[in-house]
């Protein structure tokens, strides 16, 4: 365990009376006892809150960071929000998902609010694209078509819910779903918003949202909106940052990857589809006898389609420089940047005529440079990559940084601040180096706290023997035969958790197969089949299915009690090869005298799989086996290093035992 500077030096008198204090509330017969029903003191509870609480200090006269190593069931999210409402002043808190955001805001900030009797005020902040926008609502009401009558029937549900709701936050509409294609025509994106010279502008509730952040003291938000948001200056996270004293993200582990994509440049063609068909609209209600607008957002429409037909239909990943120089992309894009030059003509023409002929001009240009900056500039350049990412009906050009940490660190320098950074995986073995240099962050300011849970009573590492190596031909026959008696001695109650979506969909039509012959009464939940919500929820009402997924399902989840007793990975999570970053990154690293392996590959999967074994053990009264089918954990030298950055599982590689131990659960109940 690394202690952080502020801990090793005395305690100033100010850092001795929190420490007090928060002794108190953490204390058996504490505020917290008083008010939660089934707390008990955690001691790695206590120390973590001790160390967010001097860094706040400290962070209130100079920059401070703390990375924070929690374990599950440690209790982090009290541990920082105490100290945050204590001392914090202005706080922002980021976590991973929306719904982590809602939880933090609707049920744990409340709690620890009332328990502390601490009269802060809190707000949340998302996206635009979760808040009805009354412009596009209007529009979209009034144009009298809609593709399908489930689409008409959503927009009733909205517009009555526009009328009635504070927030205008799509996620407290239950009748529709996230996922409806409606949402796009009743939302504003940052390319589309007319800003203040919409007729709505007083009662829009992306600004209400941000008013209501300006003034609160705590601000949740999520990662995707923090890095979004202070990338493009948009006026929400942006403008909040001058003024916050403390910074916290938890479910850190996700911000390398998150950061990554926002800190480079994405251009896809769907943003040329939305604005073809923005143009269409506005400029047939605002100068409707100035051009043939249907067939001007015909024919970029056409030109950007032209884009994905200048591949197969596969998905792929690929860097720009491997195109050849006659490939059909390069002239897709010229002529697509072409129609873009008439549409700008046009428009400029026009754009006096109507605000919204103002903004679409706008999204022109930027598309134009973007579209520009990918085709000449990005490629000269050695610190990004410029790739491209095909799917089923759209391209996306990528600008992306082979390192995040010069940018990260520019972005915090400035007023004096406390950043803290926690998850249940953020080091290898104890060991912060890895994540602290993605991040441009001191590892030395790092402390790791282990699970208060019994995991060599509560818990059994199985590695099968006799399995092939996974590159091998007849793997997933192997996988197979050692998966069987696992999921037949557990009675279900899995999650096969695999780190390809081909391998997703060999393994559940297996499970198809054997469940027909030999008559299980396990209900099969597979990824994609439903919602991910859905598939829990049903998962934790059966108490026995076996649930297959890929990486949605290796993190984020939590299922208590005897429904979840087995979790199978098929492989050790190394990141794809064929990557077009990933190789770019490896590359460089292997320039500057670094093992790509050993400095990059083996961290991050040693990362990612402890956030898979993450999912097996949730409470103090939880039992179960994880199931590695991967013979490098025991076989190769680097095997050793990763399962000892697992939690104290008690290990075997024998199938009587992990029988034995189900068999024991079983007779326990």
């Amino acid at each position: 365990m690394q202690i952080p500077p502020h801990e090793a030096e005395p305690a100033s008198g100010l850092i001795a009376q929190h420490n007090a204090q928060l002794e108190q509330l953490f204390a058996a017969d504490g505020s917290l006892a008083r008010k939660l029903t089934g707390y008990r003191p955690r001691a790695a509870q206590l120390t973590m809150a001790q160390a967010v609480a001097a860094t706040i200090e400290k962070g209130a006269h100079s920059d401070s960071t703390l990375l924070v190593e929690a374990g599950t069931g440690t209790g982090k999210t009290f541990a920082y929000l105490i100290p945050a409402i204590l001392w914090g002043g202005k706080v922002i808190l980021s976590t991973g998902t929306k719904h982590l955001q809602d939880q933090l805001f609707a049920r744990d900030i409340p709690l620890v609010r009332d328990a502390l009797n601490a009269p802060v005020s809190v707000a949340i902040l998302k996206g635009r694209a979760n808040y009805i926008c009354h412009y596009y609502l209007q529009r979209t009401a009034q144009s009298g078509s809609l593709p399908t009558p489930q689409d008409a029937a959503h927009l009733r549900e909205i517009i009555r819910f526009a009328k009635i709701t504070h927030s205008g936050d799509k996620a407290e509409i239950a009748h529709v779903p996230e996922s409806a294609p409606i949402w796009a025509s009743v939302t504003s994106t940052r390319e589309n918003c007319l800003g203040q010279e919409c007729a709505h502008y007083k009662e829009c509730f992306v600004m209400q949202a941000r008013r209501e952040a300006q003034q609160a003291d705590i601000v949740v938000v999520n990662h995707h909106l923090f890095f979004a948001d202070i990338m493009l200056r948009e006026g929400g996270v942006a403008e909040l940052l001058p003024s916050a004293n403390t910074i916290i993200f938890d479910e850190a582990h996700q911000l390398p990857g998150i950061a990554t994509l926002f800190f480079g440049d994405v251009t896809s063609t769907n943003q040329f589809l939305e604005l073809a068909r923005d143009i269409t609209a506005e400029g047939l209600q605002s100068a409707r006898d100035a051009a043939d607008w249907v067939d001007l957002g015909a024919m970029l429409t056409q030109a950007a389609r032209d884009v994905r037909l200048a591949f197969e239909p596969s998905n792929i990943k690929l860097p720009l420089a491997q195109l050849a120089s006659d490939h059909p992309l390069h002239e897709a894009l010229a002529t697509l940047s072409a129609q873009l030059d008439t549409l700008i003509v046009t428009l400029a023409a026009q754009a006096e005529r109507a605000e919204s002929l103002v903004a679409c001009l706008r999204r022109a240009c930027e598309l134009h440079a973007a579209l520009k900056n990918f085709q000449t500039e990005a490629p000269t350049q050695t610190d990004k990559i410029c790739w491209i990412e095909v799917f089923a009906y759209t391209v996306q050009l990528h600008i992306t940084p082979l390192s995040i940490a010069p940018i990260f660190e520019k972005q915090r320098a400035g007023t004096p601040r406390a950043w803290i950074f926690t998850s249940a995986t953020l080091s290898v073995k104890g060991d912060f180096k890895h994540y602290a240099a993605q991040m441009g962050l001191a590892a030395d300011r790092s402390i790791s706290l282990p699970s208060p849970f019994d995991y060599a009573q509560q818990a059994l590492l199985y590695v099968p023997q006799g399995l092939p190596q996974p590159a091998a031909p007849n793997f997933i026959d192997a996988l197979w035969e050692v998966v069987l008696p696992v999921l037949e001695a557990a009675g279900g109650r899995a999650f096969v958790l695999c780190t390809t979506l081909r391998a997703v969909n060999q393994i559940a039509q297996r499970l198809r197969a054997v469940s027909q012959t030999r008559a299980w009464n396990f209900p099969l939940l597979v990824q994609g089949e439903a919602s991910r919500g859905e598939l829990l929820e049903r998962f934790q009402q059966s108490g026995n299915a076996i649930l297959v997924g890929s990486q949605s399902f290796w993190e984020g989840v939590d299922v208590r009690g005897g429904a979840l007793s087995l979790v199978i990975i098929d492989k050790l999570p190394f990141a794809p090869p064929d990557d077009p970053v990933l190789a770019a990154r490896l590359a460089l690293l292997e320039q500057q005298g670094l093992s790509p392996f050993v400095d990059y590959q083996l961290p991050q999967a040693v990362i990612a799989l402890k956030q898979g074994a993450g999912r097996l053990i949730r409470a103090e009264t939880d039992r179960g086996v994880l199931m590695i089918c991967d013979a490098r954990l025991v076989d190769k030298p680097y095997g050793r290093r990763i399962w000892q950055s697992l939690p104290a599982f008690k290990r075997t590689r024998d199938l009587s035992e992990v029988q034995a131990f189900f068999d024991a659960a079983e007779g326990g109940e």
